[in-house]
């Protein structure tokens, strides 16, 4: 049977595969990626791979649809089920295998959904998702086979993995869970059972539809419910998931969010009691205070793309134990795999929590102080984003600024930073600046006005963008 399929352009992004069921995604899509992906792993000379799925209404159907596409290259599938994405890395790693794929919408609303894949437990992105939409539309997969599927049920091993190696707790914690109706709450509900202290879980029944709230856990509205629970529980801090668990939201114990770059940095002191000089990657949008910390605290802290595929690319190429993203991505290759893994992440911090002196809001206040935008979106189209950027490069070139141009460009003034990107998901710029005062923050909010005027974009809405952080 001859094999021809053409995606939707709008499908293939840069770090996965994603559009609206119905519209830009479907059985039709799920199938063709099986057996393109597969024909890529049997190029490698391997045989296996792991698929699972996340909690969302369609992902069912796109996940038989998958395994059907990667039996007809035939591949030997391994079905891990309904959980989080972390979990099917952990499958692939701890199964030796050969790729996996997760059917997952991550974040987005309920009627997208998408595909994150991994090549022999390295990140699959950039020109191999690109690569995939040739292989389809020019039928070149290996010739159709019959292939072999298995249901594995990975989620005790995961959770006794995940429980391994834990440090002994201080003091027991008292701790509010919020998994978003996402597709961590089984994991979650059997997880809190093993740590001392007491354990709230919301939203842990798994729901497509996300009737409590959506979730993300970087926009402070999703994070409302969780903080409220805190409060009334007197609880030492609170912990939120994505909707596929790889990102991880933080409230301490008066309800105050920890940021994702302060977490980062809570998290890297705490590692380099034991691990002295390790390297420590945050991306290009983290406070400068990350990187100044890292380094008084005695480690080697490296600025890097936004991306979860490019951070795990570069842990790789620099041997960094931990990193981390303003999304809410963090990777520790210090007693774990190096993918990003939220629950990891939360049983680390909590960790850290149960040896504190004082409280975590202590901890965070204690923190240097500056004052920061949030991470501003704007739309922008796609055949204009990258041109804008190359523009404002080019400008600041001729200027003589301090730029760093790894992933956009990234200014310091005496006042503190801007920064403006492309984003690689969104026909959008994203854009953040931190000054010391208000002052100079408004200072660096006016110059990163300035040239996006002169490139003829439409200013963000700055009015009410700061916070102390």
């Amino acid at each position: 049977m001859i094999f021809r399929h053409r995606f939707d352009p709008t499908s293939l992004r840069e770090y996965d595969i994603r559009g609206t069921v119905g519209k830009t995604l479907g059985p039709e899509d799920a199938y063709a990626i099986g057996r393109t992906f597969a024909s890529v792993v049997a190029g490698e000379g391997g045989r296996t791979v792991v698929i699972g799925y996340d909690g969302r209404l369609s992902s069912p159907a796109l996940e038989r649809a998958l395994v059907e596409g990667a039996m007809a290259s035939g591949m030997d599938v391994v079905r891990i089920g309904c959980g989080p994405t972390p979990m099917l890395y952990f499958a692939s790693a701890d199964l030796n295998a050969d790729g996996a794929v997760m059917v997952t919408g991550s974040h987005n609303p309920p009627d997208h959904n998408g595909f994150k894949i991994v090549l022999a437990n390295r990140p699959f992105f950039g020109p191999q998702i690109a690569m995939l939409g040739q292989m389809a539309a020019t039928g070149t997969v290996v010739a159709q086979a019959s292939g072999t599927t298995r249901m594995v049920d990975v989620k005790a091993a995961y959770i006794d993995r995940l429980l391994r190696g834990r440090e002994n707790d201080t003091r027991a914690l008292n701790v509010v869970w919020d998994c978003g109706n996402g597709a961590a709450g089984d994991v979650v509900s059997l997880l809190v059972k093993h740590l001392p202290g007491r354990h709230r879980v919301l939203n842990g029944a798994i729901d497509g539809r996300f009737p409590a709230h959506h979730p993300d856990p970087t926009i402070p509205a999703n994070l409302r419910q969780l903080i409220a629970a805190v409060r009334h529980d007197g609880a030492d801090l609170g912990i939120a998931f994505d909707g596929d668990a790889d990102r991880l939201g933080v409230v301490d114990d008066t309800g105050a969010i920890v940021w994702a770059d302060q977490l980062l940095l809570i998290l890297a002191r705490d590692m380099l009691r034991t691990r002295p000089g390790a390297t420590i990657i945050a991306d290009i949008k983290a406070s400068q205070v990350v990187f100044d910390e890292i380094g008084r605290a005695g480690g080697r802290p490296d600025m890097w793309k936004s991306g979860h595929s490019q951070m795990k690319d570069r842990m790789a190429e620099t041997g960094a134990l931990l990193a981390g993203e303003m999304s809410g991505h963090f990777f520790f290759a210090d007693r774990w795999y190096g993918f990003d893994d939220a629950l990891y992440a939360a049983l680390r911090l909590l960790d850290v929590a149960s040896r504190l002196d004082g409280p975590l809001s202590a901890t965070r206040r204690a923190l240097p102080a500056t004052v920061s935008t949030p991470e501003l979106r704007f739309a922008c189209p796609d055949t204009r984003k990258f041109d804008v950027i190359t523009e404002v490069a080019a400008r600041l070139a001729q200027a003589g600024a301090t730029v760093r141009d790894i992933d956009g460009v990234r200014v310091t003034t005496p006042d503190g930073w801007w920064l403006l990107r492309a984003s690689n998901t969104q026909a959008a710029l994203v854009a953040r600046a931190e000054g010391a005062t208000q002052a100079a923050l408004d200072r660096l909010k006016a110059a990163l006005s300035a040239q996006l005027a002169l490139s003829g974009v439409a200013l963000p809405d700055f009015s009410g963008q700061a916070t102390a952080h």
